[in-house]
């Protein structure tokens, strides 16, 4: 037991998830939490506080507020200078502090996690501790450990994984390396928040045991690690909205796991004042609809008791007390170490790196060989994914910065036009420059004209523009408005990439097939207060046959290829599938037959089915790298660093064959409602229990090396079971090996069990011919489930197979063993 859980919390989770978490990975180390101070000083404190202030005071402290100096985060809550509570600042943070101002940008937490290594979450944990405190932050609002449950989830890449063990372990090691630093980490979206589309309205409709074996284990490792805060989610569970659940705020949060911190809304996920008040929630984001006068009048009126107000308040400013803020022993604000930052983002970035295939020793290459880069994310820095997530980062170079010191003769060709060329000016009539409109401040421009077209072809339109997305030029072909405005947040919540151009200018697109001929084309354009630059593109058949044509010449001239292909994901939006967007798959497939030595690099967001996989040489999965993607990817393409990544998630082959696939109940909903009834059997457990094979399996990666396993023995504790086997490096090289310790069902369980379920696993680097026996102790709640008649875990006794492997499918060793009481 660490000394950062209290004693009320350790002994109501004894053998709990961080202790599932610790055991899996060979123990959690005591992180230092030099802001933390003994409960029993607390109290008192917080108390005359609360004695002392004003019912609007206290509740100017449930809300947040507009910043008067705002250093462009998230949220803020202002605080009461008359009695010395200080201001609470909120940034979002998944990969990085989200500010207006530079900040270390890191890979996406799905990129951290394929490493299986808590170590490196809780070193990527403080990094954003420290720079969001030194860039005036208080709270962050990070890290997410929804499960990914469907592959089209726009927000997957945020997250860590399909399975809760694994999740379980990076969310308490990333909180633990936040809050050492000093800043107030909050674990989110609480809870089943697994799909963008509908997130704000949708109901999820999920049984008890399934709740608990699988998305709630995160969160209860996250409280154990006492993470200051949680975030409630957008959506119903069972038909409460989760902001207002009294079953997910107060019976599972407080009175079964004991969390002492606070709940606030995600912002703008308030329904109501009463019944939120009363269930459990604490806070209100970003503003008081529902928390401000409404809870003030409901105070005075006698329908909320102000006990509740108390409460509330209670736990807000317990956990800032707990931080220092309230007496001034927090720790001054210190300075950033960016390269230091930097250096732990590279790292994180290379032992993510997931090599998923490599045929004919097409990896790694060797340096000074001829190579051709294509794609446009080969020029173009990929840091991130849309919406919370992006980050202003130091700097970031691209792949191909980074390729050229090590190729001999390297070319590039885009291969996919992701900005457009310029409409040829004798196709507009009249004529103008749709490359460089420059409109004055109050200006008003207009076009009313044709637009020739040669012959039918599928045309993307893209506008290029400087103001604000509401503000954008209005642009009609025959009539017909080719960039509406997005629902909702669709205009704010936009991706890392595609809606961006190098130079800075937002991007919009719309796609068409036009029939040869002339089209009428009318542009609207106003200046605003600040002016307006914006430029009309176009990409064609024509123009993308060129391109293609380009990139297959590069790829024949060059002995090896290397191919980067991109999905853009961002918050707000889900896939509509997972294949590659554009016409890439074409690409990939005219460059691989032209060049069998061609590496696919992937930067999206989650998984992406290949139908090209066969033509290739190597597969490369790298998702959002962060600002150090580039020198990270060059590095484990020419072998400087073993790919140390395994996949956190099973890729499925098509649409067709994964766990929501053909059930619109399950996925993304039918009139509002979204049924969980693939039970616990998510992830690589639905590809198990119904017999279907996945693209690449969980946990698939390969190694610049081979390792052989043996000598499988298991035996009972007292705690569960202890499993020890010994790996070796078979190979030349020194690689890394990611065993993984996978347990049966209980034969004596009258309850739903997976085929196997991940109990346990370790990240090992060993040199050429190294071999090292290795022990995993697999803990009473890995063996357990949870028994919704009696609400609670029940011990899965009986004969437990026990297999090691190096995926979930790919088992080398395989034994038994008794579990009993």
């Amino acid at each position: 037991m660490t000394d950062t859980v209290s004693r009320r919390s350790a002994l109501r989770l004894l053998g709990g998830a961080i202790t599932v978490a610790a055991t899996a990975t060979g123990g959690l180390t005591t992180p230092v939490h030099a802001l933390d101070r003994p409960e029993a000083g607390v109290g008192p404190r917080v108390e005359s506080l609360i004695g002392r202030l004003t019912l609007d005071e206290k509740i100017s402290l449930l809300h947040g507020a507009t910043d008067p100096n705002s250093l462009g985060q998230a949220g803020y809550v202002p605080g009461v200078p008359r009695l010395n509570i200080p201001p609470l600042r909120l940034a979002d943070g998944p990969a990085g502090v989200r500010v207006t101002r530079h900040a270390t940008a890191l890979p996406a937490p799905v990129l951290l996690a394929s490493a299986f290594d808590p170590e490196l979450a809780r070193r990527y944990g403080r990094v954003i501790g420290r720079e969001g405190r030194a860039l005036g932050q208080d709270v962050l609002l990070s890290p997410m450990v929804n499960l990914i449950r469907t592959p089209y989830a726009g927000r997957n890449f945020e997250t860590f994984s399909e399975d809760p063990l694994l999740a379980s372990g990076m969310v308490a090691a990333e909180i633990e390396g936040i809050q050492g630093e000093g800043l107030i980490a909050t674990v989110k979206h609480y809870a089943m928040n697994n799909q963008e589309q509908d997130r704000m309205s949708v109901d999820v409709r999920v049984d008890e045991q399934t709740m608990h074996e699988l998305e709630l284990r995160g969160f209860e490792a996250a409280v154990v690690a006492r993470t200051g805060a949680v975030m409630g989610a957008y959506n119903k569970v069972n038909g409460t909205f989760a902001c207002e659940n009294r079953t997910l705020l107060t019976d599972v949060l407080r009175e079964q796991w004991g969390f002492e911190g606070w709940v606030m809304t995600d912002w703008f996920a308030a329904h109501s004042t009463v019944a939120a008040i009363t269930a459990g929630l604490d806070m209100e984001m970003p503003d008081g609809t529902y928390f401000g006068t409404a809870l003030r009048s409901a105070v005075q009126n006698g329908t909320v008791p102000e006990r509740y107000v108390d409460r509330a308040v209670r736990r807000i400013l317990t956990v800032m007390d707990r931080f220092g803020l309230l007496d001034g022993s927090a720790p001054p604000r210190p300075d950033r170490d960016a390269p230091a930052s930097a250096a732990v983002a590279l790292e994180i970035a290379e032992a993510g790196a997931t090599l998923l295939r490599n045929e004919r020793r097409t990896l790694p290459l060797a340096r000074g060989g001829s190579l051709a880069v294509i794609g446009p994310t080969g020029a173009l820095p990929f840091v991130s994914g849309g919406g919370s997530a992006h980050v202003v980062p130091d700097h970031a170079d691209s792949p191909l910065d980074a390729l050229k010191s090590r190729a001999g003769k390297l070319t590039y060709a885009l291969g996919e036009d992701l900005y457009g060329k310029a409409i040829p000016a004798s196709a507009l009539d009249p004529a103008f420059d749709s490359e460089g409109q420059q409109l004055a401040a109050g200006q008003v421009w207009t076009y009313d004209g044709t637009l020739t077209v040669p012959e039918d072809d599928e045309w993307t339109f893209v506008l290029h523009f400087s103001s604000a997305p509401t503000a954008r030029p209005k642009v009609l072909l025959d009539g017909t408005e080719l960039f509406p405005q997005a629902p909702g947040y669709g205009e704010f919540f936009t991706g890392g990439l595609v809606s961006a151009a190098p130079d800075g200018l937002s991007v919009r697109r719309g796609t068409l097939t036009l029939a040869k001929g002339a089209h009428t084309l009318r542009i609207t354009a106003q200046g605003g207060a600040g002016g307006l630059t914006f430029r009309l593109r176009r990409s064609t058949g024509a123009t993308r046959a060129q391109d293609v044509a380009e990139a297959v010449a590069a790829a024949r001239a060059a002995r090896d290829v290397v191919l980067f292909a991109y999905e853009d994901a961002t918050e707000g939006l889900d896939r509509t599938t997972i294949a590659l967007p554009g016409h890439q798959t074409r690409l990939i497939e005219a460059v691989t037959a032209a060049n069998p030595r061609t590496t696919v690099v992937l930067n999206t967001s989650s998984s992406t089915s290949m139908p090209w996989l066969g033509r290739t040489g190597a597969v490369l999965q790298m998702y959002y790298p962060g600002q150090e993607g580039a020198a990270a990817t060059a590095a484990v393409l020419y072998g400087e660093c073993d790919p140390g990544g395994r996949l956190t998630q099973s890729f499925p082959a098509d649409d067709d064959h994964h766990p929501v696939a053909g059930d619109p109940r399950r996925y993304p909903g039918v009139d509002g409602t979204e049924e969980y009834s693939e039970g616990i059997h998510a992830g690589y457990r639905w590809y198990d229990a119904e017999g279907v094979r996945p693209l690449f399996p969980f946990g698939h990666g390969l190694s610049y090396t081979s390792f052989s396993y043996a000598d499988l023995r298991a035996r009972r504790t007292r705690h569960g079971i202890e499993v020890s086997f010994t790996v070796r490096n078979t190979g030349r090289r020194e690689g890394i090996a990611v065993p993984q310790v996978y347990v049966g069902p209980s034969p004596r369980l009258r309850l739903d069990q997976a085929v196997r379920v991940l109990a346990g696993y370790r990240r090992l680097a060993l040199r050429a011919g190294e071999r090292r026996r290795v022990t995993v102790d697999v803990t009473a709640r890995t063996l357990s489930s949870w028994d919704p008649a009696r609400h609670t875990w029940v011990l899965g006794t009986g004969r437990r197979t026990v297999w090691v492997g190096t995926s979930s499918r790919e088992l080398r060793l395989r034994t038994n063993v008794e579990v009993g009481r």
